[in-house]
């Protein structure tokens, strides 16, 4: 008896991995798909929009919005949902401050084309940097990551050098994501799109700024806090208090932190002579306080 409900369980379990393998794609990601001829339309914003052939099937299609003497240019990596149709809107947090913003669509999102793979998103938007980079100089590159783009955004940085890195509700990897939810599955084997935060952001030498709602359902809190701790030296967390995971644009908070972010200058160095950096308290046996 006992043995004919250990091999029920053993099936069952099987079955389990063999569907999410092949059915992850639709958990993670919920393409909005739009004709060829679609317009874009996007009121009191000035843009371009381009297609790029990376190869042969593979069309990465985007949009350029666009300033007058632009201060940078933002290189703005969407969420996981929808296409350039929705998501262009948020381009004008940056083009009021005067930065231009590139987006793009993933491969069959919007007007992309191609199957989705990570090695494949990953390649197609190192070759959207690589034309950004003949236009402008790097410095004037800032990578801004949102949710499932934050990821990518790591990626990019880590193995480029922008002027810095900002990460709107980050995940430490999809594969801890998927844990929360299925925690006796084994992800390292079934995870297609494992999207590893954790390990690329260890590679970014530019600085690292982290924005994140303390009331995020998502993707928690804590999640930033981990990860803001793996090069704390370059890296800041811009808490939004209240904040969840797709209404921080609601908060004047997270547009005051933009903006302070944006015009930021480079840190300096801390010089521990002329700081209290290096004081340390000492230690008595009968201290109390």
């Amino acid at each position: 008896m006992w043995g004919i409900v250990l091999l029920v369980v053993f099936f069952l379990f099987v079955a389990m991995n063999v569907a999410t393998y092949f059915l992850q794609e639709r958990f993670i990601f919920k393409p909005e798909k739009l004709p060829e001829d679609f317009e874009f339309k996007y009121a009191n914003q000035v843009f371009d929009e381009y297609n790029i052939e990376i190869d042969e099937g593979v069309n990465l299609n985007g949009v350029h919005f666009k300033v007058r003497e632009p201060k940078g240019i933002v290189f703005y990596l969407k969420g996981n949902s929808r296409s350039l149709k929705g998501w262009g809107k948020f381009a004008i947090d940056f083009t009021r401050l005067g930065f231009d913003v590139v987006m793009v669509d993933y491969r069959g999102f919007g007007k992309s084309t191609g199957v989705r793979t990570e090695e494949g998103i990953k390649r197609d938007l190192q070759y959207a940097y690589d034309a950004l980079k003949k236009q402008v100089d790097e410095k004037y590159i800032i990578l801004y990551g949102r949710s499932l783009g934050s990821g990518f955004a790591t990626k990019l940085a880590s193995t480029n050098n922008p002027r810095m890195l900002i990460l709107d509700a980050p995940y430490y990897s999809v594969s801890h994501i998927a844990k929360r939810y299925l925690p006796m599955m084994p992800m390292s084997l079934v995870l297609r799109f494992p999207i590893k935060t954790y390990k690329w952001i260890q590679y970014v030498e530019c600085p690292i700024k982290i924005i994140h709602g303390t009331n995020d359902k998502l993707i928690p809190f804590k999640t930033s806090i981990k990860l803001s701790k793996i090069k704390p030296e370059i890296t800041r967390l811009y808490p939004v208090i209240g904040g969840g995971h797709n209404n921080l644009h609601t908060y004047p908070q997270f547009h005051r932190f933009l903006e302070e972010i944006l015009f930021a200058k480079l840190p300096k160095t801390i010089d521990p002579e002329n700081s209290s950096l290096s004081f340390r308290r000492k230690k008595t046996k009968n201290a109390k306080t």
